[in-house]
């Protein structure tokens, strides 16, 4: 079972089955992608991003973003963009078990904004494709389906807890379909770093007001309505 093929389908289909051709494309491409080991990088999300919404040319927001109804405003700064790539290119690093570098690249995505629609499609992708690097394809996404705000920061750890989890369920219902050492399968203290190791790098951002979120990188800013 291909969870993230599903969740392009079952999310789109009975409601607009183009859009859900999108998403299969970008997913497709994504792993094409990660099959090349190409980096991740704006460009690659880029690429994505314009067969998600379907246009020739998509480009990094000129402005403040909004989500959640406009109860969140992500602000642009001069250190947006590249804070934003930084984060990108820190998800390859090994010393950060894998659940905790797909929480965070996911997280990155959905909170620093960068297109003008349709960031919660490609956080998922980008989730997918940190994962694919690895081998590793999750069989049930279902549970990574939940409205996550930029200031909980306990949530940022509980996804890479829950990423680490669904790899595990995932190897545990295909184990011996699987050839030896095939894909890269997380260790027994991955959840237990996950809530720790989420948090460098990007990590610090710390927006104005009480408010502390750990995966946003220092360039924006969170303004909760």
């Amino acid at each position: 079972m291909d969870g993230f093929s599903n969740w392009c389908v079952a999310g789109e289909r009975s409601t607009d089955s183009a859009r859900a051709d999108r998403l299969l494309a970008a997913l497709a491409q994504a792993r094409a992608d990660a099959s090349r080991r190409r980096p991740l990088t704006l460009q690659l999300l880029t690429r994505w991003q314009q067969l998600v919404l379907g246009l020739p040319e998509v480009s990094f927001r000129q402005g403040d973003a909004f989500a959640k109804g406009g109860r969140e405003r992500y602000a642009l700064t001069p250190r947006t963009r590249r804070d934003f790539e930084r984060c990108l290119r820190d998800s390859a690093d090994q010393r950060v078990p894998l659940p905790s570098r797909a929480a965070r690249a996911y997280l990155d995505v959905a909170f620093f904004h960068p297109f003008a629609d349709g960031n919660a499609r490609l956080a998922m992708l980008t989730l997918a494709y940190v994962l694919e690097l690895e081998g590793v394809r999750l069989d049930e996404v279902g549970p990574l389906q939940v409205t996550r705000y930029a200031d909980d920061a306990a949530g940022a750890a509980d996804l890479a807890v829950l990423v680490s989890v669904l790899i595990r369920s995932t190897h545990g219902r295909t184990a011996g379909a699987r050839p030896e050492g095939a894909g890269s399968r997380p260790t027994a203290a991955d959840g237990a770093h996950a809530a720790h190791r989420v948090l460098p790098g990007c990590s610090t951002w710390h927006p104005p007001g009480p408010s502390r979120w750990p995966t946003a990188g220092t360039g924006s800013a969170l303004h909760r309505g």
